[in-house]
C-alpha cells in the first residue's frame, strides 16, 4: 500500500483547522498528516482533548463545488481501519505488529 504526501490542506488553512459540530460548537484542531492513498486524500487531525487521549481523527478531505476542501467521516469501516493503519506506519514505521 503506497501513499503519497499531500499539502493541500496546509496550503489552505495552516497547520490548525477549526471543526464545527453539528451545535455549532467551533474546536481547533491541529493538522498532523495528509495524504493520498488510492486517489483520496486524507487528514488526520488531533484536537487538545484528543491529545490527551493519545488519539486522532481521520477524515477524507474532497473539494466541494466552490472549491473549498471539507473534511469528511469516513463511514466505511474497511476504509478507516486502512488509512489508520497507514498512519499508524507513516508516525511509527519500525514497529512491527507483535
Amino acid at each position: 500500500m503506497s501513499t503519497a504526501p499531500s499539502d493541500v490542506l496546509r496550503k489552505a488553512y495552516g497547520d490548525d483547522i477549526i471543526l464545527f459540530d453539528e451545535q455549532d460548537e467551533s474546536t481547533v484542531y491541529h493538522l498532523l498528516k495528509e495524504f493520498v492513498y488510492d486517489n483520496k486524500t486524507y487528514a488526520v487531525l488531533q484536537s487538545d482533548e484528543l491529545k490527551k487521549e493519545d488519539e486522532v481523527a481521520v477524515f477524507r478531505v474532497t473539494q466541494g463545488a466552490d472549491g473549498e476542501y471539507e473534511l469528511e467521516t469516513i463511514e466505511d469501516d474497511d476504509e478507516y481501519e486502512t488509512v489508520s493503519e497507514l498512519y499508524d506506519e507513516m508516525v511509527f514505521p519500525d514497529q512491527d505488529d507483535l
